[in-house]
């Protein structure tokens, strides 16, 4: 392969899991590189934007947000005008600042450790019913899908009820940008809608009649901005924040999960490590988040003319920067297509590269899958893949190119 013959906006890439060899040769060969522009590209409302593969140019771009700004959003086409300046994710600053220290209310280290029992005993339920079928399930939608989305849904406090249009609405949308997955624009156009309407009639109803959950504590939580003057999240940044939670936050987990059984199944010497020494699940889980890195980039837009490995970048460019890479990076990681539950030092950036963008969620997402995995070693001696992985390949357009869809398995 030749540099010249990648395109990233190809589709085929990902229909196999992560293209590493296409990245590994661009961290040897070219680890700023300017992905020309295509067909593919063009029809998303996309155009050229640079490709950076490197660990400590990861995060480098991620903390310096001064010349690399998330405002235009974090896919590689603009976001809406709408949230623009927004959403946690294409905001920067005081505002940023602002919005994080309010929402962060939700995951404090106090909230999560009041989830601790409630997150056992979901998984619980969740495992008895995949004893019930003989073990015999698909591992994303019968487990690894369930317990994100449950999980988001206790923390919010959506009524069991209502969970059901509203799951559904997170994998059509999910599904919308895979041109395999059967979704068309209006459909995904008018399920994001009846998200958002429902999103506004639920902050509504925590407003009147506050329970005891995180959202209901959101809707009234007030920080005092830099002015000095105390501040509130409006309607349009709850709602805004609701639909980040309940896509992104169960995408990303579900696929660390799925990507974690696999890894583990395809190198048995190291679930046999863990279940010999269950000390080591911590970094364990550590290991699976590497080895998975559930998103696949974040995109920022360059405020001024910049140099990056003898590349300059220019004002206005689209860089994205491209996490499972970075997980693979020979210069930060002894042998990094290696899988070890035990690697130390493991200093990944599935989460990014620390600074104001560091993933709010990313404690619960290590307690989700440190709890996941204790219970599977605990309850089932054996672990079978039966069938290959289907991926879904929503492709560069959006920031996760592939995840496992299907993943047949038998557990005993």
């Amino acid at each position: 392969m030749r540099l010249d013959d990648i395109d990233l906006s190809d589709y085929a890439l990902y229909r196999g899991g992560f293209p590493h060899d296409v990245f590994t040769l661009l961290r040897r060969e070219a680890p700023v590189w300017r992905h020309p522009d295509t067909d593919v590209l063009r029809a998303g409302d996309a155009g050229p934007f640079w490709v950076l593969t490197r660990h400590d140019d990861l995060r480098r771009v991620n903390r310096d947000t001064e010349t690399f700004t998330a405002y235009d959003g974090a896919q590689i086409r603009d976001t809406a005008e709408n949230r623009k300046g927004k959403m946690l994710i294409s905001m920067d600053g005081p505002p940023h600042t602002r919005l994080r220290r309010l929402v962060s209310r939700g995951f404090t280290p106090r909230m999560l450790d009041t989830l601790e029992d409630h997150l056992r005993w979901r998984t619980g339920t969740i495992l008895d019913d995949v004893r019930a079928r003989d073990g015999q399930v698909d591992l994303v939608t019968d487990l690894a899908g369930l317990l994100p989305l449950h999980v988001i849904a206790d923390i919010i406090g959506i009524p069991e009820p209502e969970r059901a249009p509203v799951f559904d609405g997170t994998n059509t949308i999910l599904r919308a940008f895979d041109p395999n997955g059967g979704v068309g624009l209006d459909e995904r156009l008018a399920t994001e809608r009846r998200l958002f309407e429902y999103a506004s009639a639920f902050n509504a109803a925590k407003r009147d009649a506050p329970a005891d959950d995180i959202w209901s504590e959101l809707v009234r939580a007030e920080v005092v901005d830099d002015d000095g003057a105390p501040t509130r999240l409006t309607d349009h940044e709850l709602d805004l924040f609701f639909f980040l939670l309940a896509a992104a936050g169960s995408e990303t987990t579900r696929n660390a999960i799925s990507l974690g059984f696999l890894a583990l199944v395809e190198h048995p010497d190291q679930l046999a490590r863990l279940r010999a020494d269950p000390g080591l699940l911590d970094t364990a889980v550590e290991e699976i988040l590497r080895w998975s890195s559930p998103v696949s980039y974040f995109r920022r837009t360059a405020t001024r003319d910049v140099e990056v490995h003898d590349q300059t970048i220019r004002a206005g460019d689209v860089v994205t920067f491209w996490h499972p890479s970075a997980n693979r990076d020979e210069t930060e990681f002894a042998d990094p297509f290696v899988f070890d539950v035990g690697r130390t030092p493991n200093d990944h950036v599935a989460f990014g590269g620390g600074g104001p963008h560091f993933c709010l969620g990313a404690a619960l997402a290590r307690r989700e899958l440190r709890v996941m995995f204790e219970a599977l070693i605990a309850r089932f001696d054996s672990w079978e893949v039966t069938g290959p992985p289907e991926w879904a390949t929503p492709g560069v357009l959006v920031t996760v190119c592939c995840s496992v869809d299907r993943l047949p398995v038998r557990v005993h």
